[in-house]
């Protein structure tokens, strides 16, 4: 008897550890939150926009994707005033992982180490590297640590070495960082933080990853695609980014023809600047299609 106790005790075990979930989402509550992607998704749920779109999402503006997102209601999803580590010119562009901390209070402290430890997450280390585990190519992790600055540094160049070496790409936090000179030697990545700090990472709880999180004026879901400009950081919802990099291309490409009219004087400046006529719309038309060919085949 004794021993069939022991077995049903440990087959509870695991099932809980199947079930559980940091923060409390599911892979259908995620689905559901992101009901009007209608894409592929990733194992847990999280919306997976294709690669060839964040591509051409890398061109995209600020203005370009806020037209778009405010046609559709999405009023705020662009947050500036960031301090830019290992800035090269290039832009940041991916899926969104997210990871919310709280300040520390030890009961909830200690129910989220006893729910890590269940779910199999790795018991050495802080609990800022259970969300960078998670990370593919194509990953960016935003990190909400509600702008804390001293003893809110989420990474220094080990993690931040380990952020590059699973996702080849940047991460964002609403707090701090530290070791930025060992930070500036990972080429390629780069990080957005509200400042830096030589302090580590202390009294706060992570209390869910990818779940809908905060950053400044910003709801931020997993799945979202984040951009980067010289502006700030810009969160498009999965539905939307397609139609965003459609909009922004076509803008792009109706200022390249312009210019090149201009340049040959073939249209003056207030013809380009006012409605085009019928014949130029088709005009751009051909051209555009030209355009889109050539850069693919790049």
């Amino acid at each position: 008897m004794h021993r069939i106790a022991k077995i049903l005790i440990s087959l509870s075990l695991m099932s809980l550890a199947a079930h559980a979930q940091l923060g409390m989402f599911s892979a259908e509550q995620r689905r559901a939150i992101t009901r009007e992607w209608t894409g592929e998704r990733f194992p847990d749920g999280r919306p997976k926009v294709p690669d060839s779109v964040l591509e051409r999402l890398k061109t995209c503006t600020a203005e370009e994707a806020w037209s778009v997102l405010r046609q559709n209601r999405y009023n705020n999803q662009f947050e500036g005033n960031w301090m830019e580590l290992n800035a090269d010119g290039n832009r940041t562009v991916g899926r969104v992982v997210t990871a919310v901390f709280m300040p520390a209070r030890p009961d909830l402290h200690s129910f989220i180490s006893e729910t890590g430890k269940q779910e199999g997450r790795a018991t050495a280390g802080g609990q800022n590297s259970w969300v960078i585990d998670t990370l593919v190519p194509g990953d960016v992790l935003v990190v909400d640590l509600f702008g804390k600055i001293k003893d809110g540094t989420f990474a220094g160049d080990n993690l931040a070495t380990s952020i590059w070496t699973k996702s080849k790409n940047g991460f964002i936090v609403d707090g701090a960082v530290r070791d930025v000179s060992g930070i500036s030697e990972i080429k390629g990545q780069k990080v957005f933080v509200r400042g830096v700090h030589p302090s580590a990472i202390a009294e706060v709880t992570l209390v869910g990853i990818n779940v809908p999180i905060r950053i400044g004026g910003v709801t931020v879901m997993p799945g979202d695609v984040v951009v980067s400009d010289p502006e700030g950081l810009t969160f498009i919802p999965p539905h939307l980014a397609e139609k965003v990099a459609d909009s922004s291309e076509n803008t792009q490409l109706r200022d390249a023809w312009g210019h090149q009219m201009l340049r040959e004087g073939k249209y003056s400046p207030g013809q380009i600047d006012s409605r085009w006529t019928p014949a130029m719309q088709e005009e751009f038309k051909k051209w555009a299609e030209q355009e889109k060919a050539r850069r693919r085949k790049k």
